[in-house]
């Protein structure tokens, strides 16, 4: 890991506290905890291209523990995540995290910010869409993929906290991926 890397992933942590603490609401020890994480994901492992948000092949990240959305939007914010080219999201948005007529809600919400692949709230819920988003990539794979040329090749990345790790719903999807692979 470079200085590069250890200032923005401090910046990814002081921009969701910060946020937080503005908001007087919200879920700092995700954005804290996971930080380093999620950064290394979209810096150095994830295939994707923030001025084209919905490029078909690219890599997907659910944040199922959407109580921690301030880490994704301060991703989507410092990658500069937008369409047409421009950003989105503005340190403004950031600023009025869980406002009302807010961009940055309590929870990510598919189809609201460019980059953000599901709505999530319910514990466990994001789990059992990132599964169902893979079983889809192996079975478009499959169907399209010719010897040499991969059309399909993404992957799905999730994070979940302990909350949704103990919910029927990330357990059955469990099942199911390893039943599958």
């Amino acid at each position: 890991m470079n200085h590069l890397d250890e200032q923005s992933i401090n910046a990814l942590r002081v921009l969701s506290a910060d946020a937080i603490e503005k908001a007087k609401s919200g879920h700092p020890g995700l954005p804290l905890g996971c930080a380093p994480m999620a950064y290394e994901l979209f810096a150095h492992q994830m295939k994707h291209n923030p001025a084209s948000p919905d490029w078909f092949n690219r890599d997907r990240f659910i944040l199922s523990a959407g109580h921690g959305s301030m880490l994704l939007y301060s991703l989507l914010y410092l990658f500069g995540y937008g369409k047409e080219g421009k950003p989105e999201l503005t340190l403004s948005d950031l600023q009025n995290f869980r406002q009302l007529h807010s961009k940055c809600a309590g929870h990510p919400e598919y189809g609201h910010i460019a980059g953000i692949e599901a709505t999530t709230g319910p514990l466990g819920a994001g789990m059992g869409m990132a599964v169902g988003m893979a079983i889809a990539e192996k079975h478009l794979a499959a169907e399209f993929n010719k010897e040499g040329f991969p059309v399909v090749d993404h992957y799905t990345f999730a994070i979940g906290g302990d909350g949704c790790m103990m919910e029927g719903i990330s357990s059955e999807a469990f099942s199911l991926a390893g039943t599958l692979k």
